[in-house]
């Protein structure tokens, strides 16, 4: 029987390539194996407070993927209580204003990406992934059983009947799909974002800020650097951060400057408090970076998703949610593909399906970086002009259908398979216009 399945290899053990990988391998007629560059995981990025249409995906991809997150998580509030990102103006005349409240949902729960991973990763067969295998070769066979040759950097090799490419910011899969050169396949950082972040026990912090903080996730505005805070292993630890557009293009010996509490006298005191204990400890910092547009994902039997087809900045929320739409889509093709020549029909499927709402997510991104800094057509003067496009921009982000992104997807692959053809574009499939989100 194994030698008839359908052999699939996923690139990268991360949110994305692990669930997808928890949804493959529950499938009889599926042979999937993940290939981790790292040789184990290590307790690194900022935590996660993922929306509704994260949850959903998660839940059409397995209950046991869902129930993964929630086992993980931390409960910002009761399991039946709908809670909420809020989004505070710190400086300014509207000082204190609440203008959004995000990814709405509840029961919502915020967790560490090493938990949440560490959750995902209990869910795939322990013979089904395998680290210290960085991605260095692509190889499309026109002979031979498996049409995708893969080459490691440890000089192993693999032979699948598909890749699947969540290698990450810098991936190599998009690199091959695109070409090294194409506009599109490095990184950019367009506004230089700097975000300045700190990792404190949650007993310590209470010291330093408004305790409050340590049991939400708010996101205070100003000009020169917007501010969050997320609890973290089951609140036994704070993420707390500020994002500075422009830090990057200040930067002296490609280091940005320092995070200077005094230029932030201006904003509200609790802002203050949070700057203050960020700036005593940035040693986990980072350089912001997302993808100009991809003009496809997948070629043949090779795909790439999650942050590999459509990075974002992190600021509208949704980079996670967007990954989990793409696993939650893929599994649900991969359902209904019975032979390897059925593979490229599916990825076009896929292509269909996420391009054009994921890159809108790209895109919305980067304006809500804008807006909170400011820098948007002086919206932070108008609060309820701000409160109106966070409510409509939310809800293109948190109530969308995923279930139904699904179904449409599969309707695509079998009118690809039936000589039919595609009867929606891109933007059709998904409700989006490319000026849909650019008003």
């Amino acid at each position: 029987m194994s030698d008839n399945r359908i052999k699939i290899a996923i690139a990268g053990g991360g949110i994305a390539g692990l669930a997808l990988a928890a949804g493959l391998a529950k499938k009889p007629h599926i042979d999937v194996h993940v290939y981790e560059a790292v040789p184990a995981y290590k307790d690194v990025g900022a935590g996660l407070a993922l929306h509704l249409n994260a949850i959903k995906a998660m839940a059409l991809t397995g209950p046991e993927v869902r129930q993964a997150y929630f086992d993980k998580a931390l409960t910002m509030g009761d399991e039946n209580q709908e809670m909420a990102t809020e989004v505070i103006l710190a400086q300014g005349p509207h000082m204190g204003q609440l203008v959004a409240e995000l990814g709405r949902a509840k029961g919502r729960k915020t967790v560490s990406r090493a938990d949440l991973l560490d959750g995902f990763l209990a869910l795939i067969p322990r013979d089904c992934i395998s680290f210290g295998k960085r991605l260095v070769g692509i190889n499309e066979q026109l002979s031979g059983r498996h049409r995708v040759g893969l080459t490691f950097q440890d000089g192993t090799e693999a032979a699948v009947d598909c890749l699947l490419g969540a290698d990450g910011v810098h991936s190599m899969t998009r690199s091959y799909l695109l070409g090294a050169d194409h506009p599109a396949t490095s990184p950019k950082n367009h506004d230089g974002w700097q975000i300045y972040r700190t990792m404190v026990p949650t007993e310590e912090a209470k010291k330093q800020i408004n305790p409050k903080w340590t049991t939400s996730v708010p996101i205070l505005l100003g000009p020169r650097g917007h501010i969050n805070c997320i609890p973290l292993n089951k609140n036994t630890r704070l993420s707390a951060g500020v994002a500075v557009r422009g830090a990057v293009f200040s930067a002296k010996d490609g280091q940005a400057p320092p995070l200077d509490p005094a230029l932030y006298a201006d904003y509200s005191e609790e802002a203050q408090q949070i700057v203050r204990m960020v700036a005593r400890d940035t040693s986990a910092s980072w350089t912001a970076a997302d993808h100009d547009h991809a003009p496809y994902y997948a070629r043949g039997h090779v795909a790439m998703f999650g942050d590999a087809a459509h990075a974002s900045l992190p600021f509208a929320g949704n980079g996670a949610a967007q990954a989990l739409e793409d696993a939650a889509v893929l599994d649900y093709l991969f359902a209904h593909v019975e032979r390897p020549e059925q593979i490229p029909s599916a990825l076009r499927a896929f292509d269909e399906a996420r391009r054009g709402r994921s890159q809108a997510v790209v895109d919305l991104a980067r304006r809500f970086g804008r807006v909170y800094a400011y820098a948007e057509d002086g919206m932070h003067e108008d609060p309820v002009r701000m409160k109106k496009f966070f409510g409509e921009m939310a809800a293109f982000t948190n109530e969308f259908d995923v279930g139904g992104q699904n179904d449409r997807a599969l309707d695509v692959f079998v009118k690809l398979e039936t000589g039919n053809g595609v009867v929606d574009g891109m933007d059709r499939v998904n409700g989006v216009t490319d000026g849909g989100l650019k008003n």
